[in-house]
C-alpha cells in the first residue's frame, strides 16, 4: 500500500534536493580551483565528477518516483540497500583507481568537507513527520535528532578547523564517528520499522514512508553522500597524519 505524501514532504525534499546537489558541486569546483595541475586537467575532472552527482540524482529521482524502492513484506533484501550501496562502491572506486580525483579531493580544504553536512540538519524532518503521525518513533528519533546534531556539530568543528585549533582534528575525528553511527542507527532502524523480512518494530505504524518517493531519496542519495564526504574527512585526516610523521622523521 503507497502511503499519502503530504504537499509540505514534497516541497521540502525538492528544496533540500537542490541545496545538497549545490554542495556537492561546490566542493568540486572548489577542489578543482586549488588542485595542483594545468588548467585543462583541472576543467576535465572537475567536469566529469559534476556530471556524477547530477547524473547519481536524476537517476535516484527517477527509480524513486518509479517506486522501484518501495519495501513490500515479502522481500528477502530491500532494494534500498541497493541505492545505498551502489553509490559507495562507485565513488571508492574512482579515488581509489584515479589520481586526479584523488588529487582534486586533496585540494578541497578539509574544514569545508566538514561544514558541508550542514545539509544534515534537513533531517529534522523525520521529527516533524512523527509528530504528523506519519513515521515511527523507533525511527524518526534517533534519525532525526541525531541528523540535526550531526548537522549543527559540523559548523562548530569546520570553525575550529579553518582556525586551527589545538585538538580540532581529535574533534573531527569524534565528529566523523558520530556522525557515521547516526547513518548506521537510521538504516538499521529504518529496515527495522519498514515491511520486510527485517521488519522488527512498529507493527502498528509501519514505516512506509522512507522507500516512498520523495523520502526514498534520503538513503539513496543523502545518506550515501553524507558517507561519502565522512570517508573523505577520515582519508584526509590520515593522510595528513601520515605526511606529519614523515617530517618528524625528517
Amino acid at each position: 500500500m503507497t502511503p499519502q505524501i503530504p504537499g509540505y514532504l514534497l516541497s521540502f525534499e525538492s528544496i533540500v534536493r537542490l541545496l545538497v546537489t549545490i554542495i556537492a558541486l561546490g566542493l568540486i569546483w572548489l577542489g578543482a580551483a586549488r588542485m595542483p595541475a594545468s588548467a585543462k586537467s583541472r576543467y576535465v575532472t572537475a567536469g566529469v565528477l559534476s556530471a556524477a552527482p547530477i547524473g547519481w540524482v536524476a537517476v535516484a529521482q527517477y527509480l524513486g518516483a518509479a517506486n522501484t524502492y518501495f519495501a513490500a513484506a515479502d522481500t528477502a533484501v530491500p532494494t534500498v540497500l541497493f541505492g545505498l550501496l551502489i553509490p559507495l562502491a562507485v565513488a571508492s572506486i574512482a579515488l581509489w583507481r584515479s589520481e586526479s580525483i584523488a588529487r582534486l579531493v586533496s585540494a578541497i580544504p578539509l574544514h569545508w568537507l566538514v561544514a558541508a553536512q550542514v545539509y544534515r540538519v534537513a533531517g529534522g524532518i523525520f521529527l516533524v513527520l512523527w509528530a504528523d503521525g506519519r513515521l515511527p518513533w523507533q525511527f524518526a528519533l534517533p534519525a532525526g535528532i541525531g541528523d540535526v546534531t550531526t548537522g549543527i556539530v559540523a559548523v562548530v568543528v569546520a570553525a575550529l578547523l579553518a582556525r586551527n585549533v589545538i585538538g580540532a582534528h581529535r574533534a573531527t575525528y569524534a565528529w566523523c564517528l558520530f556522525g557515521i553511527a547516526d547513518l548506521v542507527v537510521a538504516v538499521t532502524m529504518g529496515a527495522m520499522t519498514s515491511p520486510g523480512r527485517a521488519h522488527l518494530l512498529a507493527f502498528e505504524t509501519p514505516n512506509l514512508l522512507v522507500t516512498a518517493y520523495p523520502l526514498v531519496m534520503v538513503p539513496t542519495f543523502a545518506v550515501p553522500l553524507a558517507l561519502m564526504l565522512h570517508g573523505l574527512v577520515l582519508w584526509r585526516l590520515r593522510r595528513g597524519a601520515a605526511s606529519a610523521e614523515r617530517l618528524a622523521a625528517a
